[in-house]
Parts: C-alpha cells; sequence; structure tokens
C-alpha cells in the first residue's frame, strides 16, 4: 500500500484514544479495583452506592479483568473502526481480527496485576525495574507508567498489523 506510514499513524492515534477512552471512562469501578484479585490476595471492595462491601478473590478476578478488556478491545473496534471509515481508510476483516486480537490479550496479561505474580511486576524486577514498579509517592505511580507503557509499545505492534492489507477508498 502506498500510503501505509499514514495508515497506520491514523491507526496508532485512534487505537490509542480509544485505549484511554476504554481505560479510564469505560472500565467501571469495580473491575479497576478487583482485575488483579486473588485468593491469595483478596480484595474487599466497597460499593460507591450502598457502602456494601464484598470480598472477591481469583474467580471474580479474573472475571472483572476479562470483562474490562472486553469493553476496553471492543471500545478499540468501535473508534478505530468509525475514524478508519471517516477516514477513508478500510482495514482489512482478518488484520483488525489479528490486531485486536493482540490487544485484548496482551491488555489482559498485563491488567491481572496479582501481587507478587503479576506479567509486569514480574518483567520489571527482572529488568532492574522493581523499585521503580513499587513507587507510589512524589505524585508517582511506577505501575501505572509501566503498565501504560507496556500497553502503548502493544498497540504500535497491533497498528502495524491492523495496516496489513489496508486500502484507502
Amino acid at each position: 500500500m502506498k500510503h501505509r506510514p499514514a495508515t497506520f499513524a491514523a491507526l496508532l492515534g485512534l487505537t490509542r484514544a480509544a485505549s484511554a477512552i476504554g481505560d479510564f471512562w469505560i472500565q467501571d469501578d469495580f473491575c479497576a479495583r478487583v482485575k488483579g484479585a486473588s485468593d491469595d490476595h483478596p480484595v474487599t471492595y466497597v460499593d460507591p452506592t450502598t457502602e456494601q462491601k464484598t470480598t472477591h478473590g481469583t474467580v471474580d478476578g479474573r472475571k472483572a479483568c476479562l470483562k474490562h478488556c472486553l469493553t476496553y478491545t471492543a471500545t478499540q473496534a468501535i473508534v478505530a473502526g468509525a475514524g478508519a471509515r471517516a477516514l477513508g481508510i478500510k482495514v482489512h476483516p482478518a488484520a483488525a481480527a489479528a490486531a485486536l486480537a493482540i490487544s485484548f490479550t496482551t491488555h489482559y496479561a498485563a491488567d491481572r496485576r496479582v501481587p507478587g505474580k503479576g506479567l509486569l511486576e514480574k518483567i520489571a524486577t527482572k529488568t532492574g525495574n522493581g523499585g521503580f514498579y513499587k513507587l507510589a509517592d512524589f505524585g508517582m505511580n511506577g505501575a501505572f507508567h509501566l503498565d501504560s507503557a507496556w500497553h502503548h509499545g502493544w498497540e504500535t505492534v497491533a497498528a502495524v498489523v491492523a495496516t496489513t492489507k489496508a486500502t484507502t477508498r
């Protein structure tokens, strides 16, 4: 495709915007708080409306993370699909599906942040960034920044995949 770099840039911008929407506007409070729960590290959730407390383990943590990743990926599909259409970009269905699969699986892998067992924490520790991962001071949250960098990197890979066989109208 003659305009692949421009198509890549457009799709990356669209998926980046959709990611922020999916992570910060669409994800509900329950999923955000419970998605890292495990039987070894249960999470007590306080419903903001009823103030009822419930405790959640591995099964609920996996379900909350799954729900979040499904809504996150759906948001990306809607925003990138509508944006691509508006820009006159036709994304090949198989490339779109592959890009969304990359986004979904890498997002789930990162967001199941079980203390001491989560993928990002393990990678941070092995690469000498464990201290930064645990940083939660001076207005910084290392885990949040490493999570964002992880997602940005994989979104870039997904955008490259999505441009495969893409055409302009």
